[in-house]
């Protein structure tokens, strides 16, 4: 808003001292030096660097490296008019230097009621990824992890999937901090190393062999934060950085036939972490994670207990754990 509506709006006029701290800011605004300044601390506080109504970033994925595509490099962005846009697209393409392959990922996010925070979103990915970096699962399309392609990792990351990943999700918050959540995914994975692989039987008699796999799945999560503090009413709104539970859970069902569904199987998520105080020490992150799989699924959909072969602490994943080291239908961590 500009000037004249607040001098027409505000419910008590500015007294002397705060028209000074008006003033100053307006001309901070106008300083060459401390633009520059306001936008280095920006940059490396969002990650994006903003140009109009475009924010090019994440500019720390920027550059990557993994066995499957050697060198990696990584251009993206998204739609930024201000922090309450009602809807935003994001986008990205990558290229890999020893395969010399292109790939993207398109989403997109609309904000169809502010009261109940009723959320549309969707998108699709093709890219080469690390699908044992993690073991509760959401419907991020763009969530590649960091495990992907870090510059600076321990061991052979050559585990890696090629994924096509859809999906489709219908959000909404009935009661404040609690979001529940439905939504389907198609995907496919096949492995993108030729010292990896990701192949199962199709019969019992172990004669026939497929190498990818085509799933369909239908999911409902459930996700409650309270206490969770937020700043804006747009479809992406900040978190103020304090201590708040989280509850999650997650249903999945696989749909067997379905656009050539490969399995039917149930799955239940769970994932609870508790912010603890503990004096001047700082404050302590506990988290619980439980889930079970109900059916017979191969490698690729199996829940991988997530190591960490950077040479930094990532939350939710066991440092002196590599890739794939252990896989589970049924898994119980503490952390």
């Amino acid at each position: 808003r500009d000037d004249d509506f607040w001098e027409e709006n505000r419910f008590e006029n500015l007294n002397k001292d705060e028209k000074g701290i008006y003033k100053m800011l307006d001309t901070l605004q106008t300083n060459k030096k401390f633009r520059q300044l306001y936008d280095i601390v920006s940059i490396l506080g969002s990650g994006y660097i903003q140009k109009g109504n475009f924010d090019i970033g994440p500019i720390f994925s920027t550059f990557g490296f993994n066995e499957v595509e050697g060198i990696r490099m990584r251009v993206g962005g998204r739609t930024y008019f201000g922090p309450n846009d009602m809807w935003r697209l994001q986008g990205y393409t990558a290229y890999g230097f020893k395969d010399n392959k292109f790939k993207y990922g398109l989403s997109g996010k609309w904000l169809l009621n502010r009261k109940n925070r009723l959320t549309l979103s969707g998108g699709n990915r093709r890219d080469v990824e690390q699908i044992g970096a993690s073991l509760t699962t959401t419907n991020d399309v763009l969530g590649r992890s960091f495990a992907s392609s870090a510059l600076f990792t321990s061991g052979n990351n050559g585990k890696l999937t090629n994924i096509n990943l859809s999906s489709v999700a219908l959000e909404i918050e009935p009661v404040k901090n609690l979001t529940l959540q439905i939504g389907g995914s198609f995907r496919t994975l096949e492995s993108a190393s030729q010292t990896f692989s990701l192949a199962y039987y199709t019969d019992l008699t172990r004669q026939k062999i497929k190498n990818d796999i085509t799933q369909t799945e239908l999911n409902l999560q459930i996700d409650y934060t309270p206490g969770r503090k937020t700043v804006g009413y747009g479809v992406e709104r900040s978190i103020v950085d304090n201590p708040y539970p989280r509850i999650f859970v997650n249903y999945s069902q696989g749909l067997k036939g379905v656009m050539n569904s490969d399995f039917d199987y149930e799955k239940i998520q769970l994932y609870y972490k508790q912010p603890m105080n503990i004096g001047g020490l700082g404050r302590l992150d506990a988290i619980v994670e439980l889930g079970k799989t109900y059916s017979y699924i191969p490698l690729g959909l199996m829940s991988i207990v997530p190591g960490n072969q950077t040479y930094f602490s990532i939350e939710n994943t066991f440092n002196l754990l590599d890739f794939y080291e252990f896989a589970a239908d049924s898994y119980a961590t503490i952390q």
